[in-house]
């Protein structure tokens, strides 16, 4: 009797934590589903909800991990830590640092470019070739200048772009050569040292897969 009620209070935990209802977020690996050819993206957001439209055929690595990473919640409550008025605004940094510490070497190979960085479209960031890996940017302006760098958009913003317009860019580019965000520091504090340092940091209250 013991050990049934041991299992059962075991299940009940597990549903509870925020792991479980996340999905298999602790093991990038597990988590390859091939996305759909068409698929939207709804954000709901502090300062409203805006909806991407990602095309597999742009960029199908790319796209396969955004797939992932949001039908498992993973860009729930993240924050808009790099916005750049007039140039790009990036997130995709989970505020757990237990979450985010293993995709921090989750890479995915380079798609080629088949797209322009425009206005209003998404793309990964990147340190380099094949080194994407959770972080998107969504241009705010026309940043064909990018295209040869291969960043390679998978997806554009096709309605709520007034939204991601108003999303707060005070904090603007990241420490050390702006005042926003240490990266090294969200990646080991997560949304606890945002929070603290940066309070009026818009964010992403929920992204989900729309039917």
């Amino acid at each position: 009797m013991f050990r049934l009620f041991a299992a059962m209070f075991a299940l009940l935990y597990a549903f509870a934590s925020p792991g479980f209802a996340q999905g298999n977020l602790g093991n990038p690996a597990a988590l390859n589903e091939q996305a759909p050819a068409s698929y939207k993206v709804r954000f709901d957001t502090s300062k409203g909800v805006f909806v991407v439209q990602v095309n597999r055929a742009w960029a199908p690595n790319g796209a396969d991990r955004f797939y992932n990473l949001v039908k498992n919640g993973f860009y729930d409550n993240v924050r808009f830590f790099r916005v750049i008025s007039g140039f790009m605004v990036q997130f995709g940094i989970h505020g757990d640092p237990k979450t985010s510490a293993p995709w921090r070497e989750a890479r995915i190979a380079d798609d080629p470019v088949k797209q322009s960085n425009k206005r209003g479209y998404i793309t990964y960031a990147m340190a380099g070739p094949n080194t994407r890996t959770s972080q998107v940017f969504i241009n705010f302006a026309d940043n064909a200048n990018l295209d040869n760098s291969g960043f390679s958009p998978f997806g554009r913003v096709i309605s709520g772009m007034d939204v991601v317009d108003k999303l707060n860019p005070e904090y603007g580019e990241g420490a050390p050569r702006g005042r926003g965000p240490d990266q090294g520091r969200l990646q080991m504090e997560g949304n606890a040292y945002l929070a603290k340092e940066f309070p009026r940091m818009d964010f992403v209250r929920k992204a989900t897969i729309e039917k």
